[in-house]
């Protein structure tokens, strides 16, 4: 999992196995007992290199409660290993978690990490969407720290040559994609194909897009069997089936994805925000020639699913008080404007979409606003890894024509019932 990306995560992620670290007040370290005092931060790799600017302003401030940035490699299921490893073993070891937002079940659900006071952060400011992906249980696990929507990115002057608007619905997308894209020697339509998570995300937005869920209740309800689930199923079948998906699409995660639109080979392609940034680079071929719209949907506009991060505060943090106050400081103001501007991440707070100065440099911001309004969480389960694994196993093999997307729908609930008996 990366800072700038991640099938929805991609973002900023949390952990906690580091080879050798010693906490800065270990046993005889000089210890305080009013929660107060030094902390670790950890996460996956900081590919933009901002965060430690941002940690060195609270450090300059807070000399006797400084943190310690830990780092760790880019991979999402690579940091998901070493972070549950962690945080059965290495008790005590870091007090802040940045967790992917489809974790939060799972680790409150463990007992790693402790419900928060709503009143101490600023939620009322942030995009409501995000908050739902803070809470399990009817309370609050963690903080929103940067959110994240697919949107649809779109060649914008082929569709103008052609007389022709963005698609707001999956009729209007496939027939510009199966029509308009060959007429310019171009695929029509590319997602995050592979198995792997980002398949689990596009396949959820498919589904959730036709009006259905996967799951309900924490994990408990499977809700997945319904005819919005095929449609969502037959949506994606269909598009590989006829062609206007490339075959190639389902060897694409983000970055192959990104490249693939962005080298002038694709009409559409449904991506993160960060794409943006690299699609209008120097050495984009389709640099100012291309728009970014929220994702389409079976009758309308469709949704997102929800993607970023949040902070939570470790159940054995050894400076909880410190922890609160370093995770508001992360989500206020000033710091949020920075996370958009230095970090090229999608702030949680509502207001930074509308600043005008933002979207002069940002275009997309009304459109990723929208978006992320519209967007829902990924299936909520204390299991996550399992369902996801189900998801991309069973969509992939829809997508390849292995199975049809009724049979794959009924496969996939039966999957999906077993895990949540193991969970309960």
């Amino acid at each position: 999992m990366r800072w700038i990306r991640a099938a929805g995560r991609g973002l900023l992620v949390a952990a906690v196995v580091v080879a050798g670290y010693v906490a800065p007040d270990a046993p005889g370290g000089g210890a305080r007992d009013d929660g107060r005092g030094p902390m670790t931060l950890a996460t996956a790799g900081d590919l933009t290199d901002y965060l430690g600017p941002l940690l060195d302003g609270w450090n300059r401030t807070h000399p006797d409660e400084k943190v310690t940035l830990v780092e760790l490699p880019d991979s999402a299921d690579e940091t998901h290993a070493q972070m549950v490893t962690g945080l059965r073993s290495d008790r005590g070891r870091f007090d802040i978690l940045n967790i992917d937002v489809a974790w939060t079940p799972e680790f409150a659900a463990a007992g790693w990490i402790s419900p928060l006071d709503r009143d101490r952060f600023p939620l009322k400011g942030f995009l409501p969407p995000v908050v739902g992906t803070a809470t399990y249980d009817d309370k609050l696990y963690a903080v929103p720290y940067v959110t994240n929507a697919g949107m649809l990115f779109y060649r914008k002057d082929i569709l103008d040559r052609e007389g022709e608007r963005p698609p707001r619905t999956w009729q209007e997308l496939e027939r510009q994609a199966r029509t308009i894209a060959p007429r310019h020697g171009l695929g029509g339509y590319a997602g995050q194909f592979l198995p792997y998570e980002g398949l689990t995300v596009n396949a959820a937005e498919a589904v959730y897009s036709a009006g259905g869920s996967i799951l309900g209740d924490e994990g408990e309800r499977v809700t997945v069997d319904s005819a919005a689930a095929r449609d969502g199923l037959g949506f994606l079948a269909r598009g590989v089936r006829d062609g206007w998906i490339p075959r190639e699409a389902l060897t694409y995660k983000e970055e192959e994805s990104r490249e693939a639109f962005q080298n002038g080979r694709l009409l559409f392609l449904r991506n993160w925000p960060y794409a943006y940034a690299g699609i209008s680079g120097k050495d984009s071929e389709v640099a100012g020639k291309f728009g970014a719209v929220p994702l389409p949907g079976a009758d309308g506009p469709g949704t997102s699913v929800l993607g970023g991060s949040n902070l939570a505060v470790s159940a054995d943090a050894r400076h909880p008080e410190s922890a609160a106050d370093l995770i508001a400081y992360l989500t206020s103001e000033p710091v949020q404007r920075k996370v958009l501007t230095e970090g090229a991440l999608p702030p949680v707070l509502a207001d930074l979409y509308g600043d005008a100065d933002l979207v002069r440099k940002y275009p997309y911001l009304p459109a990723l606003r929208t978006s992320v309004l519209a967007a829902a969480p990924r299936p909520k389960s204390p299991r996550y890894d399992q369902v996801s694994l189900a998801v991309q196993a069973v969509v992939h093999d829809a997508m390849t024509q292995q199975q049809s997307p009724a049979v794959a729908v009924r496969r996939l609930a039966e999957e999906l019932a077993a895990i949540a008996r193991r969970q309960g």
